[in-house]
């Protein structure tokens, strides 16, 4: 692991870390700011947030691993989530996820490689009325169909 950090981020993170005591149980306190902040956690960050709390850094980077919340590579500008709880997908929440890949050319949890669009699953969003239901950042979809999806996404190109 480098230990070199940019400027710009190690100012963010030193506002972060300038907030907490350097108690250990504000790990994931600490790790949920900095992800708001710079999208996902890089490995100097996770270094850096270590160091401060006298942790391993293996011992970090498990706790980013187990947790879903926590992402170590950057995410898109729209984060596109298809619903994949029970009704949903009996509902044709697979056809739709399928034709999300298609569109975007990339694979459940991949981000484009221009950084619009990232891929993810979600559970219920309690809207199974509309199943089979997909979103688009904060926008909410539903009764998708594949032809609703290449309208919505052709709409947020």
């Amino acid at each position: 692991m480098t230990n070199s950090v940019k400027p710009d981020v190690k100012e963010q993170l030193d506002e972060i870390l300038s907030l907490y005591s350097g108690d250990r149980g504000n790990l994931i306190p600490i790790l949920q700011e900095a992800q708001e902040r710079f999208g996902y956690l890089s490995e100097e960050v996770m270094q850096r947030v270590a160091k401060f709390l006298r942790l391993g850094e293996s011992t970090v980077y498990g706790v980013v691993t187990f947790y879903t919340q926590f992402k170590l590579t950057p995410s898109g500008r729209r984060i596109v989530k298809v619903c994949q709880c029970p009704v949903c997908h009996v509902r044709g929440g697979a056809r739709i996820l399928r034709e999300v890949e298609k569109r975007l050319g990339i694979k459940l949890g991949e981000t484009t490689p221009d950084f619009k669009y990232t891929l993810e699953t979600t559970d219920c969003l309690g809207l199974v009325a509309l199943a089979p239901v997909m979103m688009v950042n904060e926008n909410v979809y539903g009764r998708m169909t594949p032809t609703k999806v290449r309208q919505i996404l052709s709409d947020t190109k």
